[in-house]
């Protein structure tokens, strides 16, 4: 039987949980901490306390983490979880985007180009 994370009684509040969640996202991703820390604007010892549960999201962190957090299911769903796939578009220029999407999401507006741009790809009009 698998250990568990957290002790039962401890109780994540929202924006440690939304902390953990992008934390995740950006590993599934292939981004490392100091691109997680530069995407939402938080430090990167920040970024180690996400890890455990340790740090929560606020404010325009948190607004900038769900966006990756989003980017994520996009990619895992249009990429059928397949890691080398999700990593090699997040990693490799795109034409329509006009760089590496790793590259846009360090800034907020980036970010949400690539969101955008993925929701638009999953669902055409």
């Amino acid at each position: 039987m698998p250990k568990p994370l957290l002790h039962p009684d401890i109780q994540l509040t929202p924006g440690q949980i939304a902390a953990k969640a992008v934390f995740n996202a950006a590993r599934e991703l292939g981004l490392s901490q100091r691109d997680l820390a530069r995407s939402i604007g938080v430090s990167e010892p920040s970024v180690s306390r996400m890890k455990g549960g340790g740090f929560a999201l606020e404010g325009k962190p948190l607004e900038l983490a769900l966006c990756i957090i989003r980017i994520f299911r996009a990619l895992d769903a249009m990429a059928g979880g397949e890691a080398a796939v999700i990593r090699g578009w997040i990693a490799n220029d795109n034409s329509d985007l006009g760089a590496a999407p790793k590259e846009l999401i360090a800034t907020a507006t980036g970010l949400v180009d690539v969101m955008n741009y993925l929701d638009a790809a999953r669902a055409p009009v």
